[in-house]
């Protein structure tokens, strides 16, 4: 492997650090591969071929940002967007999940033409810094609800929508314990802390007796045949299709703006966005032709960063673990809970750092920063959060007599958000 093709050394990094980064990376967002799976099978589609489908778009996913951004940063099946594509797409407005696939499609094609044109210089420029920050914070209070739930710290309560874990729970025991060493790990700034982390996770959940069952999946390409290339257009005129069209074009772009803006300033490499960007929008594409909902870069390609990736060495060690788990399928799971949930939780902690970066002067600026930030978590769906926060935002300018300070393209931004929202509504 030749380390100029990543260039190792002007990002002060080795093959080494690339590829623990990678691990990480892989072990915190493997989940995705029996979560995504079962979302798509409640859409009809067969889950053997929705487990591969995944996986192979997981794969490529990685391998294109690796390749073409050298940009550290996991590209997967959204989760949110993946639940959208099931119960809004296919189950609310009676899109066959083919149709859902052909819409997955278009709104990749639509993602990619504003990815490799000037639309995206003058989308990222019309974004206030205050937003931008508010995204990345409220994605790391994201991160920590996820962790705290995987961990079982938290749960559904019954007088109250969130309350605390059963302390009784081993599994949550397991978590408390891994979170403590995780932390020790994390604060004396040990090498691999986050590798540790999971070796220490499992060893507990061993003697706690929690390792989670192996599944009894096995891989057939024979379900996979039905799923390549399924997509269908037949429809694509009808109000439904271009509906959803239109719903899914604004999450995966907003989103994924928002997400590799965040990561790249993590990772110290905001110069990687353009190709980053494109590298989102040709894998959001092709993962309606591999059978899958939308690509994102997913929010836990910050545990990957924060464990020292820098390159695109780092998706490409993850894209390939990818492709191996085929083989795996059986043993998929065998990572406990508690072992990736205190991961979760510092990286979500690291990114809501940023909040020291928000001005509280001005209270248009304030008010919708820290709106967005509650409601990505809240609404369980950064794509609502960010929407959400970016009405508001212009709202609030107008209100004051302020509209001057937004620019148009932050208009239209703000009111395609809301006709998203009415269209949904009216479906």
């Amino acid at each position: 492997m030749k380390k100029s093709l990543f260039q190792l050394k002007q990002h002060e990094t080795s093959v080494k650090q690339e590829i623990t980064a990678g691990f990480i990376g892989f072990f915190t967002i493997v989940y995705i591969i029996a979560v995504n799976s079962l979302i798509l099978s409640e859409a009809g589609i067969p889950l053997q071929g929705a487990i591969v489908a995944t996986i192979m778009t997981s794969f490529v996913g990685c391998l294109l940002m690796g390749l073409w951004a050298n940009a550290p940063i996991l590209v997967v099946p959204g989760m949110g967007i993946n639940a959208m594509f099931t119960y809004t797409l296919v189950q609310s407005m009676g899109l066959a999940w083919q149709e859902a696939l052909g819409v997955t499609v278009v709104s990749g094609i639509i993602f990619l033409l504003i990815a490799f044109s000037k639309l995206t210089q003058v989308i990222n420029k019309a974004i206030p810094s205050s937003l931008k920050e508010a995204i990345t914070i409220g994605i790391g209070f994201f991160l920590i609800l996820i962790g705290l739930e995987k961990g079982r710290l938290i749960e559904q309560g019954d007088q109250s929508i969130i309350a605390m874990g059963d302390l009784s729970d081993p599994v949550v025991l397991a978590t408390i314990l891994t979170l403590i060493i995780a932390f020790v790990l994390f604060v004396r700034n040990v090498k691999g802390h986050f590798l540790w982390t999971i070796f220490v996770g499992i060893s507990i959940a061993f003697l706690l007796d929690v390792m989670p069952p192996l599944t009894n999946q096995a891989f057939s390409l024979q379900e996979y045949s039905q799923v390549f290339g399924a997509f269908s257009l037949e429809n694509s005129l009808s109000l439904p299709f271009v509906i959803s069209v239109f719903s899914i074009t604004m999450v995966i772009v907003f989103e994924n703006m928002g997400l590799v803006a965040g990561q790249l300033d993590l990772a110290k490499g905001p110069e990687k966005f353009k190709k980053a960007f494109q590298a989102n929008s040709i894998a959001s594409m092709l993962s309606g032709i591999f059978g899958s909902s939308p690509t994102v870069s997913t929010a836990e390609s910050t545990a990957a960063i924060a464990a020292g990736g820098r390159t695109g060495l780092t998706s490409i060690t993850t894209g390939i673990l990818f492709l191996g788990t085929i083989f795996l399928i059986p043993y998929m799971n065998i990572i406990p809970a508690n072992a990736i949930a205190p991961i979760l939780i510092i990286v979500g902690a690291i990114m809501v750092q940023n909040i020291r970066n928000l001005s509280f002067q001005d209270m248009t600026e304030t008010f919708p920063a820290i709106f967005m930030m509650i409601m990505i978590p809240f609404t369980y769906s950064i794509a609502d959060g960010i929407a959400m926060g970016f009405i508001l935002y212009v709202m609030l300018k107008l209100a004051t007599g302020k509209k001057r300070n937004v620019s148009f393209t932050l208009y239209m931004i703000a009111c395609l958000f809301l006709l998203t929202f009415i269209l949904q509504f009216i479906s």
